[in-house]
C-alpha cells in the first residue's frame, strides 16, 4: 500500500495527518532495513525520550524521515536530487507548523551522518548497509571544511544526537510506544499563527 502524502496540511490537520501517515508506514519496508519505517521513526523517538531530550528534539527524531511522503514520488533515487532529498523535503512541509527546534534537527540530520563519518572513522563501520548506500547517493563523507561549517551551523549538536537516534532505532526486538503518546506533545510544539 501506498502511504498517504503529506500534503493539503493546515494547522487543523497536521497532526491527524502525521498519525495517518503513521497508521500506513508502519507496515512499510525501510531501505532493506529489518524494521518498518514507522516502527524506526518510533524508535528514534523512544530513544530520545529516553535520553531526556526536550520535546522539540523527540519531536524531531519522530518526525525525521516524514521528507519520504512529501514528494509524490517518494522514491529512494530522490536522495541523489537536492530539493527532493527527505532531509530537506520534510522541513520545508513542516517549517509553517513546527518551531526550528523540531525542523531544523530533521533538516540537518543527513548531513549529521555525513559529518559523524568524518570526525569518528570508526562511526562508518557502525552504520547499516542501507545507511552507507544512501550516504553515497547523499554526498558522501564529508571534507574537513565541510565538517567544520556543519559543527559550526546552530542545531548541529542536535542533529548529531538524532542521528546516533537514527543508528540506534532500526533494531527488530525493540518495541517502541505509538504515535497516540507523542499526539499531545505534537500539538504542544505547533506554532499557531495569527489569520
Amino acid at each position: 500500500m501506498k502511504p498517504a502524502l503529506l500534503s493539503d496540511l493546515t494547522h487543523d490537520n497536521v497532526i491527524d495527518k502525521i498519525e495517518a501517515l503513521f497508521a500506513v508506514i508502519m507496515e512499510q519496508s525501510y531501505l532493506g532495513e529489518p524494521v518498518t519505517v514507522g516502527e524506526h521513526m518510533l524508535q528514534c523517538a523512544a530513544c530520545a525520550r529516553r535520553d531526556d531530550a526536550p520535546d522539540a528534539l523527540v519531536a524531531a527524531a519522530l518526525l525525521h524521515d516524514v521528507g519520504y511522503y512529501v514528494d509524490p514520488d517518494p522514491d529512494n533515487a530522490n536522495e541523489t536530487v537536492a530539493e527532493k532529498r527527505h532531509d530537506r523535503a520534510a522541513p520545508c512541509v513542516l517549517e509553517s507548523f513546527f518551531p526550528p527546534e523540531v525542523t531544523e534537527p530533521v533538516r540537518l540530520h543527513v548531513d549529521a551522518k555525513r559529518y559523524l563519518c568524518a570526525i569518528e572513522p570508526s562511526y562508518r563501520e557502525r552504520l547499516s548497509d542501507a545507511s552507507i548506500h544512501t550516504m553515497s547517493l547523499q554526498g558522501g563523507i564529508m571534507t574537513d571544511e565541510d565538517a567544520r561549517t556543519f559543527g559550526s551551523q546552530p542545531f548541529s549538536d542536535d542533529a548529531v544526537r538524532l542521528r546516533r537516534w537514527d543508528d540506534e532505532g532500526k533494531n527488530p526486538e525493540t518495541v517502541a510506544p505509538g504515535f497516540a503518546t507523542y499526539r499531545a506533545m505534537l500539538e504542544s510544539l505547533l506554532v499557531r499563527t495569527d489569520t
